[in-house]
C-alpha cells in the first residue's frame, strides 16, 4: 500500500493569557491508503488537535501535513470529517442531508438523477434507505451517525476522519456501528483515521493504534500494529488470545508507560529549572 498521508513534525502552540501553550510536538506519522488508524489517549492528549490539523481546519505552527505529496492548507471535500455530533441539519430529511453534500462537492459533474442514485447508494451502505425521508428528530442517535457516515462517505472522500463518532451511543448500538464501519472498509476499501477513547474498539477495527502521550507538548508514544485477520468477529476475538495480548498492550501503554513518559519529563523540566537557577546565581 502506498502512503496516502504524511504529517511531518508538526508542533501545534496556542496563544493563552498566560503565554504560549504547546499542544502537540513533534507529531509524526506516515498514513497508508486503506489503512484504518485509530488514535487514542488520555483526555487533553491532542487527538482531536491532530485530527483538525488533518481537516484543515487548523494551521500546524511548525511542520505540516501532505495528503497525496501536496500540502494541506484549508479544508476539502477529499477529507471528509464524521464528529461524535451528527451535526445533521434538522430542518432536512436523511436524504435531503447527504443530497446538500452531494450537490456541494458532484453538482457540476453528476446529473439531477446520478445526484439521486449516489445519495440512495450511500443511505443504503449505512442501512439507513428506509427511513431517507425522516428526519433528525424522528430517528434514533444510531440512525443519526449513521447518516453522518453516509453524508461523509457520498463526498467519496480520500481519507474519512472520525472524531468519537460512536461515543454518545448505547453499547448495543454502539458495537452494531462498529460492525457496520467494518463492512463499509471492506467494501470500499477506504482510509479512515478515528480518534476512540475504547480500547476494544480500537483494537477491534484498527490496522494500527497510534497512543499519544499527555499534553502539554503531547507526541506519539507508541504504535501498535494489529495483525488479526479480516472479517473480523467480536465474539470470536473475545476468546482469541492475541487480541487479549494486543489489548493488553494498549492498556499498559496507558495506565504504565504514559507514568513512566511523565516521570522522565518532570525530571528534565527539574533538573532544566536547577540548571537555570544555577545559571542565575553564577550571574
Amino acid at each position: 500500500m502506498s502512503t496516502i498521508l504524511d504529517i511531518s513534525r508538526i508542533d501545534m502552540v496556542f496563544p493563552t493569557p498566560d503565554g504560549p501553550f504547546t499542544a502537540l510536538k513533534d507529531v509524526e506519522l506516515k498514513v497508508k491508503k486503506g489503512e484504518f488508524v485509530s488514535l487514542i489517549g488520555h483526555s487533553g492528549c491532542g487527538k482531536s488537535t491532530v485530527l483538525n490539523v488533518v481537516a484543515g481546519l487548523y494551521q500546524a505552527t511548525t511542520g505540516g501535513v501532505a495528503l497525496h505529496g501536496k500540502e494541506v492548507r484549508e479544508p476539502g471535500p477529499e477529507r471528509a470529517v464524521v464528529f461524535q455530533n451528527h451535526s445533521l441539519l434538522p430542518w432536512l430529511s436523511a436524504y435531503q442531508n447527504v443530497e446538500l453534500a452531494v450537490k456541494q462537492v458532484f453538482g457540476k459533474s453528476k446529473s439531477k438523477s446520478e445526484i439521486k442514485e449516489w445519495v440512495e447508494h450511500n443511505l443504503q451502505l449505512v442501512h439507513m434507505d428506509h427511513a431517507m425521508n425522516k428526519r433528525p428528530n424522528e430517528i434514533s442517535g444510531g440512525m443519526k451517525q449513521r447518516v453522518g457516515i453516509a453524508r461523509a462517505l457520498a463526498m467519496e472522500p480520500d481519507i474519512l476522519l472520525m472524531d468519537e463518532p460512536f461515543g454518545a451511543l448505547d453499547a448495543l448500538t454502539r458495537a452494531h456501528m462498529q460492525d457496520s464501519l467494518m463492512e463499509i472498509q471492506a467494501e470500499l476499501n477506504n482510509t479512515v483515521i478515528m480518534i476512540t477513547h475504547d480500547v476494544d474498539e480500537a483494537v477491534l477495527l484498527s490496522d494500527r493504534i497510534v497512543m499519544m502521550t499527555n499534553g502539554p507538548a503531547a507526541t506519539i508514544g507508541e504504535i501498535l500494529d494489529i495483525n488479526l485477520e479480516r472479517p473480523r468477529d467480536r465474539l470470536e476475538l473475545s476468546e482469541d488470545p492475541e487480541y487479549t495480548h494486543l489489548r493488553s498492550e494498549v492498556l499498559k501503554f496507558l495506565y504504565e508507560k504514559q507514568r513512566k513518559v511523565e516521570n522522565l519529563g518532570s525530571k528534565k523540566s527539574h533538573k532544566k529549572t536547577e540548571s537555570n537557577q544555577t545559571k542565575k546565581r553564577v550571574a
